[in-house]
C-alpha cells in the first residue's frame, strides 16, 4: 500500500473544514496515511487519527508524496523537515498567493482524485545551497527561495561586494540583496523588483533592496556561477536569511551562494502549470473596470 504524509504548521479555526475534508477523502483511498508529529497533535482532538502514523522528523518514510496544508511558507518549512529526502510534495493552499502551494483549498477532493488517478506530473525545483565561514544554518544551509542580506542595526544602508566566480561584479549601496532561484522569484525579489522566471529556466536572480544608486537594477546570472559577498558598512552586524530561517553574521563572516546538488520535487496537477498560477495570482488580464 502506498504511503502518503500529510504535512502542515497550523490548525487555524478557519481552515478546520478543509482539513476534515482532506482526512475524510482520504479515508476513502487505498493509502497508508502519516502525519507530521506537530500537526498530529494539532488535530488530535477533532480529527479521528486512530487509523494513521505519526511521523517524526527524521524518521525513515518512504512516501509517494507529501500533501502540505497551508502556504507557500509551509513549502518551505516542509522542505526542510524533509532534509534531502526524495519525496514530491503536493502544496494546498490556505494560505493567501501560493505560488508554490497552487492548489486551492476548495479543490482538495478533486485533487487527492486526481493523485490518485494518476493525473500529474512531477516538476523538479531547483535549490541553492549557502557555504559560510564561520558556518551557519548548520543544519540544512539550503533555500528553495532565496538567501539575503539584510542591514539589522542601523537605518544607514550597508556595502555588499558581490563577486561571481571570482570576478567583481558590483558594490552594491542598499538596505540588502537578495540571490532567489526560479521558485524565489515570485517572492521577495518579485516585491523589490525582481523579474519573474520560469521555473526550468537554470538561473538566478540578483535583486538589490532599495539601492542608493537608482541605475543598478537586478540581474539574471546563470545557475552553475558561485556568488560571493564581501560586508561592509557602519554595523558590526548583518541579518542573512535562508528562505524563511535567519543567522546574525559579521564583517568577519565569508558567504557564498551556488546550486545545490539536489532539487525539491512538486506535484503538478492535471490542467496546472505556472503559466496559469501567474495569471490567476497576479490577476493579469483582469479589467477591474467591470
Amino acid at each position: 500500500m502506498d504511503k502518503i504524509i500529510v504535512f502542515s504548521q497550523r490548525y487555524k479555526e478557519v481552515d478546520k473544514p478543509y482539513v476534515k475534508e482532506l482526512f475524510d477523502t482520504l479515508s476513502t483511498l487505498p493509502y497508508e496515511v502519516f502525519v507530521s508529529e506537530d500537526f498530529s497533535l494539532l488535530i488530535k482532538d477533532e480529527i479521528d487519527l486512530s487509523h494513521r502514523k505519526v511521523l517524526r522528523k527524521g524518521e525513515p518514510c518512504d512516501a509517494k508524496v507529501m500533501i502540505t496544508l497551508g502556504g507557500d511558507g509551509t513549502i518551505l518549512t516542509a522542505a526542510k523537515w524533509l532534509n534531502k529526502v526524495d519525496i514530491p510534495i503536493m502544496g494546498i493552499n490556505l494560505g493567501r498567493m501560493g505560488f508554490l502551494a497552487f492548489i486551492e483549498k476548495s479543490n482538495i477532493k478533486k485533487a487527492l482524485l486526481d493523485w490518485h488517478k494518476g493525473n500529474y506530473i512531477f516538476q523538479e525545483r531547483g535549490m541553492l545551497q549557502l557555504d559560510s565561514s564561520p558556518n551557519i544554518f548548520q543544519d540544512f544551509p539550503y533555500g528553495l527561495n532565496d538567501f539575503t542580506i539584510l542591514k539589522k542595526e542601523t537605518s544607514s544602508m550597508i556595502t555588499i561586494k558581490t563577486y561571481i566566480d571570482g570576478e567583481f561584479l558590483n558594490t552594491y549601496w542598499a538596505d540588502g540583496l537578495i540571490v532567489s532561484t526560479p521558485t524565489g522569484s515570485t517572492g521577495y525579489s518579485l516585491s523589490c523588483g525582481g523579474p519573474i522566471i520560469f521555473p526550468n529556466s537554470g538561473n538566478f536572480v540578483i535583486t538589490p533592496i532599495a539601492p542608493h544608486n537608482l541605475n543598478v537594477r537586478p540581474i539574471v546570472i546563470p545557475d552553475s556561477s558561485i556568488i560571493s559577498f564581501e560586508l561592509a558598512g557602519r554595523a558590526e552586524a548583518f541579518l542573512c536569511t535562508l528562505d524563511s530561517r535567519n543567522e546574525t553574521v559579521t564583517k568577519e563572516h565569508t558567504l557564498s551562494v551556488k546550486k545545490s546538488n539536489f532539487n525539491i520535487t512538486m506535484v503538478v496537477l492535471e490542467g496546472q502549470s505556472f503559466m496559469k498560477t501567474i495569471r490567476d495570482k497576479l490577476s493579469w488580464g483582469l479589467d477591474i473596470r467591470n
